[in-house]
């Protein structure tokens, strides 16, 4: 299964580029990419040895939602993107590039909301327990079914 290059954190990349003596020694010295949203979620189900239809199924999105945003017509919404990411067996890492790439907001443990998304990542639940723990502390759940 393929993995993720190792990456540096944000702040060290910033650190060298601020530091650097001209825009093009930093371009020249560090892998700055243009990876989008729909190559990242193709790797991580590639990683995970996943195809679309798990995806779908663990999402609890509509399928043709899902479809648009594997095939580039449409960008998800913040918790479409975090439900993606519990779909493709992402870790917190993972699931914080997702956000990135799809532009939202990334999970902010300062936020009670995402504080449990968090803890909830990271103690391995999936889409629907997640949503179980969020509706049980008394917060939104990710599928609405309003």
């Amino acid at each position: 299964m393929a993995d993720i290059p190792e990456e540096h954190l944000t702040e060290e990349l910033l650190d060298r580029l601020l530091s650097s003596t001209s825009i093009e020694q930093y371009l020249d010295e560090e892998p700055v990419t243009t990876r989008t949203l729909t190559d990242y979620l193709f790797e991580r189900m590639e990683a995970h040895g996943l195809k679309r239809a798990d995806v779908v199924r663990a999402t609890g999105i509509n399928a043709t939602v899902v479809y648009d945003v594997f095939s580039g017509k449409s960008r998800p919404g913040r918790d479409h993107a975090i439900m993606l990411a519990f779909g493709l067996q992402c870790t917190l890492r993972e699931t914080q590039r997702l956000l990135r790439l799809a532009g939202v907001s990334e999970l902010w443990c300062k936020q009670r909301r995402d504080a449990i998304i968090i803890w909830c990542i990271r103690n391995g639940f999936d889409r629907i327990a997640t949503d179980d723990e969020l509706y049980r502390l008394g917060e939104p759940t990710l599928l609405q079914t309003d």
